[in-house]
Formats: C-alpha cells, sequence, structure tokens
C-alpha cells in the first residue's frame, strides 16, 4: 500500500471541525542548559522566538500493517483538525512524523534510518507505532518524542511540545475498570488514505504468544471496542461517502472474547447498516477462533454485501514447527477451516502467510509446507523468511544458514 502522505494533499478535507486541547502533558527539555538556553546545542525555540500553536507542517510516513495505517489515518486527521498542514514533500515539513512497525527486521531498519535522515536534515521527529512502544529505551530513539499505540489521540499534544523543542512520550495503556481497552476513540477525526475505503480497527493485541513475534510487545493483550461504537463508525463513514469497509487488528477472529461478545455478532450487526452497493471486507483472522464459528462465518461470507474472502495465516505445513512457534492449532485444524469454507462459500478467496527457515525447521517439514501450498494452491500467500526479533523467544535460537532459507 502507498503511504499516507501519497494521497494527503496539502489541501486534503478535514472531516472534523478544528478543535483545541486543553490537557498539556508533562515534557522534559532535550538537553536544555537552563543558563545559556540552548537544546542540543541549538538555541531553544520556546525561548527565543514565538511559536503559534497548530501552525506546522507535518510529513507522515507509515510502515507495516492495516491497523497501522489506520492509525496514521486518526493522527493526520487529528492534526489537520487542529490546524497543522499535511505535506507529501518531507523538505518542506517541519517535522516528521513516523509511525513504525516490528514485525520484520527491514521495516526497523528503513524506521531506523527515517529517523537518521530526519535528524541530519534538522527536521524535529515524532516516532509511532509497535517499534517504540514495544521497545522505547532503543538508542536510536532515545530523546524523541513518542505517541503509544493506545495514545494516538494525544498526538496533537505531542507534535505541539516537540515543536517547541520539548521531548514528550505517551506510551501508556487506556483502561477502564482495571481492564484493557480497544485503544484511542473510533470517532477521532480522520484523514484517509483512499476516500473510500475506512479501516476499522475493532481490537487491539491477542490472545497468543506466539516464540517469533514481537508485536505482541507493543500491542498487548486483547482489547476489544465495544459492538455500538463500531457500528458507529461504520455509519458515519458510510455517510462521508466510502464504499468499502476493512475490518482490521492483530487477530479479528479473536474479537469480544474480553468483552463477552463474538465477532459473528458484531458482523451480522454490521451488515445492517451497509448501504446498497457498498461492501465489507474482513481482516486476519488465525485458525482457533475462526473454528468456534464456522458455520455462522460461512453465512455472513456469502451475505451479498460481504467480500468472499478471508485472510488465515498457517506459517507452516508442520504440526512440530507450529508447536515450537506456539500457534495453537494443528494442520488439520487449519485445512477444516479451509474446507469447510470453501465448500460453504463458493468462490471464497483464502489467503495465507508462511514462515520460511523457522530455526526447528527441517528439509521434511519444509516439504509438508510445499504439499499444503500445492494442494490448496493458494491465490494469495504471502511468504517471508524467519526474522529473529529481538526480545522474543526465537531470537535465542540457532538460526538456519541464510543461503539455506
Amino acid at each position: 500500500m502507498d503511504d499516507i502522505e501519497d494521497l494527503v494533499k496539502d489541501d486534503g478535507e478535514v472531516l472534523f471541525p478544528r478543535q483545541r486541547y486543553a490537557v498539556m502533558p508533562r515534557v522534559r527539555k532535550r538537553g536544555k542548559d537552563k543558563e545559556n538556553g540552548m537544546v542540543n546545542g541549538e538555541m531553544c525555540k520556546t525561548d527565543c522566538e514565538s511559536y503559534i500553536p497548530g501552525t506546522g507542517n507535518i510529513w507522515l510516513k507509515t510502515w507495516g500493517c492495516a491497523h497501522n495505517n489506520s492509525d496514521s489515518e486518526y493522527m493526520a486527521g487529528q492534526l489537520a483538525a487542529y490546524g497543522h498542514k499535511i505535506v507529501e514533500n518531507r523538505e518542506n515539513a517541519d517535522l516528521w512524523l513516523l509511525n513504525s512497525c516490528t514485525v520484520k527486521n527491514p521495516a526497523e531498519d528503513h524506521f531506523r534510518n527515517e529517523i537518521k535522515a530526519g535528524k541530519e536534515a534538522g527536521k524535529k521527529v515524532v516516532v509511532a507505532g509497535c517499534v517504540p512502544q514495544g521497545a522505547p529505551k532503543t538508542d536510536y530513539m532515545a530523546g524523541l518524542s513518542m505517541v503509544g499505540v493506545q495514545q494516538i489521540d494525544r498526538v496533537v499534544e505531542v507534535v505541539e511540545e516537540t515543536l517547541k523543542g520539548n521531548s514528550v512520550r505517551m506510551l501508556g495503556q487506556k483502561k477502564s475498570d482495571g481492564k484493557k481497552q480497544g485503544g484511542a476513540s473510533l470517532l477521532l477525526p480522520k484523514v484517509r488514505r483512499n476516500p473510500l475505503i475506512e479501516i476499522i480497527s475493532i481490537n487491539t493485541g491477542c490472545l497468543n504468544q506466539c516464540t517469533y513475534c514481537k508485536t505482541k510487545h507493543a500491542r498487548g493483550e486483547l482489547g476489544s471496542y465495544p459492538i455500538e461504537e463500531i457500528i458507529a463508525r461504520a455509519v458515519q463513514s458510510f455517510d462521508e461517502g466510502v464504499c468499502e469497509v476493512w475490518l482490521t487488528s492483530e487477530d479479528t477472529g479473536a474479537y469480544g472474547i474480553d468483552i463477552g461478545v463474538t465477532l459473528p455478532q458484531l458482523l451480522w450487526q454490521l451488515v445492517e447498516v451497509i448501504p446498497e452497493g457498498c461492501r465489507l471486507r474482513l481482516g486476519m483472522t488465525n485458525p482457533p477462533y475462526i473454528l468456534q464459528h464456522l458455520e455462522e462465518m460461512a453465512k455472513i461470507l456469502n451475505h451479498e454485501r460481504v467480500y468472499a474472502f478471508l485472510h488465515v495465516p498457517v506459517q507452516t505445513g508442520s504440526d512440530g514447527v507450529l508447536a515450537e512457534m506456539k500457534r495453537e492449532y494443528t494442520v488439520a485444524e487449519f485445512k477444516r477451516v479451509v474446507d469447510f469454507l470453501k465448500e460453504k462459500v463458493p468462490g471464497i478467496t483464502i489467503a495465507t502467510d508462511i514462515i520460511c527457515g523457522y530455526p526447528t525447521e527441517t528439509e521434511e517439514d519444509f516439504q509438508d509446507t510445499i504439499d499444503l501450498c500445492s494442494y490448496y494452491k493458494f491465490p494469495s500467500l504471502f511468504i517471508n523468511q524467519f526474522f529473529p526479533r529481538p526480545g522474543t523467544p526465537a531470537a535465542k535460537l540457532t538460526r538456519i544458514p541464510a543461503k539455506e532459507v
């Protein structure tokens, strides 16, 4: 997918009226010398010149999944509503807002390089997304302002303080009665990457403990949004001219387990508000949770306003490797999901993921994966090599030589 700056123009329409935020965060100066008013060797902007709130040029770059892209849309919407301008050219920006992904090493490498480029260009830099949330003390982000994955509703405060020369970190989790929530409100202002598509994050985090996954360190345990809030966002989106709603999360199949509802309950209510000519597309679900709702899911996927599409990652065709990964299902259970949906939903597209070269994978395991893919001939197949993400159990294992992978 393109970056948000490719679609958000300087004169892009803002969905909500301009608003001001009264709450001020705690901030700390970046190495400020109180005697001479210096910050990192330069004169402090707040001490030495006037700054007018809501007048910055912001360049926003996003890496990663649909959930990250939705977060960026919300951040762009709030900044634009406050008065800031979202610009296409990073050279014209006063501040770079970088929304990161921690799934694979290359994504974090690009993120790190962008931070370095921003500093060298003399830009203010704010980092967001899963990398700073999961590892905020990483050296290359030292001194930078941060926006946590559940704190995107505070992005205006963070950007404002950073433009003044301050360093602000908003990394806390949102809770209600001691229980994790989905995150920032779904009704925040938004600048959509594609004006015809609304991406709705129905929950954040997951219930699994996959040994290779760094995202869990950032997104944490499952936190679902209430059905009524998701429905309200969908209705509003259709009223604004959207013709597709995409549901996303780290695991849509797990939706509602933490709040006592189910994914089919949400979907049946959603299809009631989809106008004629519009469509709903479901996001990724892991096999253990979709198994519980196969009958209902087949009926929903047959609905005329729902795409006959489902992304169900298998990762490997070997039960032994699945157990090492702590994926909590077997190949037979994955096949049961695929076979049932292919039988009950004519023409359905099943997408899946494969991790190649997990440290314990053998030639026999690899052949099992090849046999599985050959049997189903998945029309959409995402293949990635194993990356040892810092802090995960799998990172401690001996890697298979890259040439062999």
